[in-house]
């Protein structure tokens, strides 16, 4: 059976409110590199979604997202069942990470579904040749994800979480800056995550002199650079995260902008999934 593309083929829910999806898209599948997205939409009136490719398959045909239920279009996204067919997928979006050597080790810090994020960056510096050391950081130990895989490709691994049910308890922050102070040799480190935690990892790394890069993330409306929606402020300028990122210097960032763009339309995306939610109460 020849599936169409668009069509999702595996749906599962791996940590609480997080599910891995894999997607027919073969022309995605050959070309996507490591950093690079995907937007796609669920239905016709539904928003575009960007959406970071975890693993792909070219033989197959299938991209691998992981989706974190938070509004009415993840929300909607994850109520689709195996054998559904999004209205529109495109990518790849935004630029390829940018991978080179590095003396040291290069750290990765990740935090909830940014470890999705990191992922395919982790693999493609370690196929590069270089040292990788993982930070790995969440609220409890039931909201990690891609952890065994992380942990089979890194030469070092630190769990940590906020409440101490696994690994160290404590912040991604604490454990890097801890690590640092150690007298490893940290050459890079690439963050990704909750926007704030990233600036506080920036903080930290800039303290120390050490080129740090976050993947970001940003309100997308288009996801061509049209639109202006996911502007973010780069050394005094201004960048858009869909075409010239997501990945930048994260010492360059201008993170109180960032951190303020992300809460514009907060009101607006609770009435959404507050309608969706009583919309399915009514089906049941």
């Amino acid at each position: 059976m020849i599936m169409e593309r668009g069509v999702i083929i595996y749906k599962k829910e791996v940590a609480p409110n997080i599910f891995k999806m894999i997607i027919k898209a073969d022309d995605i599948a050959e070309k996507i590199k490591a950093g690079q997205f995907i937007v796609l939409m669920t239905t016709e009136r539904g928003e575009r979604i960007p959406l970071t490719v975890a693993e792909s398959d070219g033989c197959k045909g299938t991209i691998t997202i992981f989706v974190q239920r938070a509004g009415k279009s993840t929300y909607e996204l994850t109520d689709m069942s195996d054998g559904s067919k999004l209205y529109s997928l495109s990518g790849p979006n935004g630029r390829a990470s940018e991978i080179e050597k590095v003396e040291g080790n290069v750290v990765f810090v990740c935090g909830g579904v940014g470890t999705a994020v990191m992922y395919p960056v982790l693999k493609a510096n370690k196929e590069f040749g270089n040292r990788l050391i993982a930070i790995m950081g969440a609220k409890t130990k039931e909201l990690f994800i891609l952890r065994d895989e992380i942990e089979k490709i890194s030469d070092q691994i630190i769990i940590c979480t906020d409440d101490g049910s696994v690994g160290a308890k404590g912040f991604t922050t604490n454990i890097l800056e801890e690590l640092i102070k150690s007298g490893i040799k940290v050459g890079k480190v690439i963050v990704a995550g909750p926007p704030m935690m990233m600036k506080l990892i920036a903080e930290i790394t800039q303290k120390y002199a050490i080129s740090t890069v976050a993947s970001l993330v940003a309100i997308m409306i288009d996801g061509t650079g049209m639109c202006g929606g996911c502007r973010v402020g780069i050394n005094n300028g201004s960048k858009f995260v869909c075409c010239d990122g997501p990945e930048f210097d994260a010492h360059k960032v201008n993170w109180g902008d960032l951190l303020l763009r992300q809460m514009v339309y907060a009101e607006e995306e609770k009435i959404s999934l507050e309608r969706y939610k009583e919309k399915e109460r009514c089906y049941e």
